[in-house]
């Protein structure tokens, strides 16, 4: 059965061509009009592209810092000990411990974001948690693994957005709030697709950015022109 969409979602969606390309501009105007909601709404990309994710060595992983965040407050534990520990609370973790977050987040507990980790936890952190944290799992590659967890807890907090690639080749991504001005969400969104452009594996063959939607949590989406990307706003 097709899901209904409400009057509001219907009458916004009747204002364009929902298969027309437009440019990036365009496009980030047309999301700001068409959240209307009551609220805030989230802006993301979805940027599909032309590698195929069960190749190891066609993966797309990494992380960047939107110049202007993502207007959403990012809550951080750490699992970190002695000076580590006091370095994660200084840099404005919500929550700083060891084997006691360990068993608390066992137990349970799941009012986090994001969870990072020095080195030298990661042992236990993947032993007991490893099922429990799943995607929220610290990796380095995400760095969510480091030496030096301050910088990696303010670099989080500042507006640093990790992009994978899922299981049908499409990287989704937060590029800020529908109350950004449009110059904001311009940067932020040429910003994450030079680091995605920048992060093509050498195994990539073919056409590598095959499409780019914007959304907004309760519009339609609105497809950019992928040949005419801007990778600097």
């Amino acid at each position: 059965m097709p899901h209904a969409h409400g009057k509001r979602f219907r009458k916004v969606a009747e204002g364009f061509d929902a298969k027309q390309l437009f440019e990036q501009a365009e496009a980030i105007a047309l999301v700001k009009k068409n959240a209307t909601a009551k609220f805030d709404e989230t802006v993301e990309a979805h940027i599909r592209l032309g590698v195929d994710p069960k190749k190891s060595d066609q993966n797309v992983r990494g992380t960047v810092l939107l110049p202007h965040g993502t207007g959403k407050t990012v809550r951080v534990i750490a699992f970190a000990k002695g000076d580590k520990a006091k370095e994660a609370e200084a840099a404005g973790a919500d929550l700083v411990g060891e084997a006691d977050l360990i068993e608390k987040v066992k137990a349970g507990f799941t009012d986090f974001d994001v969870a990072v980790a020095t080195p030298d936890m990661m042992a236990a952190v993947g032993k007991d948690l490893g099922r429990v944290l799943a995607q929220k799992m610290p990796n380095p590659k995400a760095g969510t693994v480091s030496a030096n967890i301050g910088s990696a807890i303010r670099d989080i907090k500042a507006g640093k957005v990790e992009y994978r690639l899922d299981k049908t080749g499409i990287v989704h991504t937060i590029v800020g709030k529908a109350s950004f001005a449009e110059n904001q969400l311009a940067e932020n969104v040429a910003v994450l697709i030079d680091a995605i452009v920048r992060a093509k594996p050498s195994a990539a063959k073919g056409t590598y950015v095959r499409s780019v939607t914007l959304t907004s949590t309760m519009g339609p989406g609105v497809k950019i022109d992928p040949n005419k990307l801007k990778t600097t706003a």
